[in-house]
């Protein structure tokens, strides 16, 4: 009984260590995206495929400074497409060095059946894709040709 005390106290104080980056196991999931200017995005990341599928499906919002960053296995030409998303967005492929190659600013979502949502992008060989909240591209002055550190 002696040590219960102490024990509950460096309990508590061990669970209380550590800043928001240690909030849970969607932190996992999140990168750090370094713009040419020196300014960072943070950004989910989606690797499997059902959950690149679903991307940006069915959110009110993306805060400013944050962002969904796509991993493709390999380079290839992936066009995507706004079905359910409730916002615009700004898209930016970039290739296997991470040099952006196309934008898609502010895409609209789509708002129709599946059948009739247009495509975007997917025109150069691309491994990644960050998509921003719409105008987001411009605002950070990010441009074709644009190296980001991932």
């Amino acid at each position: 009984m002696r040590y219960f005390l102490p024990l509950m106290l460096l309990s508590l104080l061990a669970a209380g260590c550590g800043g928001p980056e240690t909030a849970g196991p969607e932190v996992l999931r999140m990168r750090t995206v370094k713009l040419p200017n020196g300014q960072e995005i943070r950004a989910e990341v989606e690797i499997d495929p059902i959950d690149m599928q679903k991307g940006m499906m069915f959110r009110d919002s993306l805060a400013r400074g944050h962002g969904m960053l796509f991993i493709h296995q390999k380079p290839g030409l992936y066009p995507y497409w706004m079905y359910q998303v409730r916002i615009p967005l700004d898209m930016l492929w970039m290739d296997s060095s991470r040099r952006i190659v196309e934008i898609s600013a502010d895409t609209p979502p789509c708002k129709t059946k599946a059948s009739q949502c247009a495509n975007y992008g997917g025109h150069q060989q691309a491994q990644f894709v960050l998509e921003l909240g719409g105008g987001e591209a411009q605002r950070l002055g990010l441009h074709v040709g644009d190296t980001l550190d991932f």
